[in-house]
């Protein structure tokens, strides 16, 4: 197998993150579920953005938050998404490069214009998004670089992007190219509306043995194996996949490799600020350490420290270097 120039290269929804600061009441008046995720169109997305309080701006989706993470842990890391030639994509092209993640992806022509999440963050920390898609839906085979794919020992999906059929293709592509190549594939559940919609695809990549790495949180899973209990859920879908990983939030993390169960306990935060990307960031450890052939245990508390920081503060991505926390493990 050739030597590889990336840790990680992820495919996803490519999106400015605005968020605010909301009061209960507001998401009632809004008929907001709290800590939901749902889809709008330009005009809702612009009527909602009108009535948000201030709001800070920062490149977001919930790939490019993993792999912003893998590169505070020192990997090397690439995103491919799209965006369109407008502000907003300046600021996603601007803000995941001062990150230090390679993002190449040609500019659409503004036809469509880029896609934003306006995240609502409550009192109690927890977040309710609200996602234009935008020009991020428009992503195609095109911008797809070969040569970067087979440079990358983990090709990192994220289901968010399965819901277009042009990036769908995008990424049905990349998953050849990296197979063809020998390298990993991760592919990450995202969101539990999405295995209503989508839960045959998924299935069928996983019976065909495409996905290496496979990781969900504890409602995902059992809405994938149609099962009440997650232990009976993991123990249907473990077998499946040669590595598998379940966020369990609050009580920390679990992975079946091959028949092997590993576990690790969040890392206790005092105050928890804004849970917006904990998931992510916990995905940036796991890869990382899966990239670097680290012990299953290291990997999880890599990502249980990763997802500490970044709930410590608002915004999804990390604030400091989280490498010197990952080298004192």
């Amino acid at each position: 197998m050739t030597r590889t120039r990336l840790d990680v290269l992820a495919l996803g929804d490519a999106v400015v993150d605005v968020i605010a600061t909301a009061e209960d009441s507001f998401l009632e008046q809004e008929g907001l579920v709290k800590g939901s995720m749902r889809v709008l169109d330009a005009a809702e997305a612009t009527r909602l953005y009108e009535r948000m309080g201030p709001a800070r701006e920062t490149s977001g989706g919930s790939a490019a938050n993993t792999v912003a993470g893998i590169a505070a842990l020192g990997g090397r890391a690439g995103f491919v998404g799209q965006v369109a030639d407008d502000q907003l994509g300046e600021v996603f092209a601007h803000d995941i490069r001062a990150h230090g993640v390679e993002f190449e992806t040609p500019k659409g022509d503004g036809a469509v214009p880029t896609g934003r999440c306006l995240i609502l963050v409550t009192p109690d920390a927890q977040r309710t998004m609200n996602t234009f898609p935008g020009a991020s839906h428009t992503l195609s085979e095109t911008a797809l670089d070969e040569a970067q794919i087979r440079g990358a020992a983990i090709l990192y999906l994220e289901a968010y992007l399965w819901r277009a059929e042009a990036p769908r293709k995008a990424m049905r592509k990349a998953l050849s190219v990296a197979r063809a190549a020998g390298r990993k594939v991760a592919f990450t559940l995202s969101d539990i509306a999405l295995i209503a919609l989508y839960r045959e695809h998924y299935a069928d990549m996983i019976d065909a043995g495409e996905i290496d790495l496979l990781i969900a949180n504890e409602a995902e899973i059992k809405a994938l194996t149609r099962m009440d209990d997650h232990e009976s859920a993991i123990a249907t879908l473990a077998p499946k996949v040669p590595l598998l990983l379940v966020t369990r939030s609050e009580k920390g993390a679990v992975a079946f490799e091959r028949g092997r169960r590993a576990e690790v306990a969040a890392v206790p935060v005092d105050p928890v600020v804004d849970t917006t990307g904990a998931g992510d960031l916990f995905a940036a450890g796991f890869l990382l350490g899966v990239a670097r052939e680290c012990p299953l245990e290291h990997s999880l508390r890599m990502g249980a420290v990763a997802a500490a920081e970044v709930i410590s503060h608002f915004g999804a991505r990390p604030e400091i270097d989280l490498e010197p926390l990952i080298a004192a493990l």
